[in-house]
């Protein structure tokens, strides 16, 4: 005969309801792909306008999100950025990663970094900087473009179908979009042109621009398999274009994808 529920125990499997009802208004700005209007914010998460207000004053003061004062949308705020790379740096392949990088940082001198995929494509996680690095305005949690950067087109191509690889396009479509209008000609202009960028990526075995995201500055970054065969992460290096060897048959190339591959296999990949 079970024994009889105390109503102690009743109120602790109920939980705290306007814990979970405030979640919503966090899972709808962390799927949203741009900053949100409160009327849409409380539209998307079901509740009135008024209510949504009250709980976004308290995620405000707790940096769980952050309004902008011109346009007044809400967006997420460092607080969960910092939840979310804490959980980002438990996974096995991260920490993994993270463990190998001062080896590969003596052998090639460069600043290092990781990335895994996040709500809005390729997000940086770790970063380790070169005593001798070129000054580089990126941070962590910054989400690198598609089609500019070696973390962008490794991901690219190396996503499967079956993965992510669906919510690349309206992605891509933007980011080409926003060079068309930038007069930029130095990312492809079309997605039979990402297409034949992709093919050059799978080809080469890892992303690779040479003074296309920053003036000046060159990357590779290389992808790391898990035992699915899915993309776990990928490892960035950068430099000045005056002192980074990026040529595929160079030195840096090769380090950076002998530590790559062996991880994978280390992650339980097969080729």
């Amino acid at each position: 005969m079970d024994a009889p529920r105390s109503p102690a125990n009743d109120k602790e499997r109920a939980g705290i309801q306007s814990v979970e009802v405030g979640f919503a208004l966090l899972d709808v700005l962390a799927n949203a792909q741009a900053p949100l209007m409160l009327r849409d914010l409380a539209g998307a998460a079901g509740m009135s306008a008024a209510k949504a207000h009250r709980y976004l004053v308290s995620f405000q003061r707790l940096g769980m999100v952050v309004q902008d004062s011109a346009s007044t949308r809400y967006e997420l705020g460092p607080a969960t950025l910092r939840l979310g790379l804490s959980t980002l740096s438990r996974l096995d392949a991260v920490k993994m990663a993270r463990e190998r990088l001062p080896a590969l940082m003596d052998n090639v001198n460069h600043t290092l970094a990781l990335a895994v995929w996040g709500n809005r494509g390729p997000t940086l996680v770790h970063w380790q900087e070169s005593p001798l690095a070129v000054s580089v305005n990126l941070r962590l949690g910054d989400v690198m473009p598609l089609l500019s950067s070696a973390t962008g087109r490794c991901f690219t191509a190396f996503l499967r179908p079956e993965g992510q690889l669906d919510k690349i396009t309206p992605l891509l479509k933007e980011e080409m979009a926003l060079a068309h209008r930038l007069g930029r000609a130095d990312v492809p202009a079309t997605l039979a042109a990402v297409r034949t960028l992709q093919s050059e990526t799978r080809q080469q075995g890892l992303g690779r621009v040479v003074n296309v995201l920053l003036p000046g500055v060159s990357g590779l970054c290389a992808p790391v398999f898990d035992a699915d065969n899915h993309l776990a992460l990928g490892v960035v290096a950068l430099g000045s274009s005056a002192t980074f060897d990026a040529s595929l048959k160079g030195p840096l190339v090769q380090a950076l994808l002998q530590m790559t591959r062996q991880l994978s296999q280390d992650l339980g990949h097969r080729t």
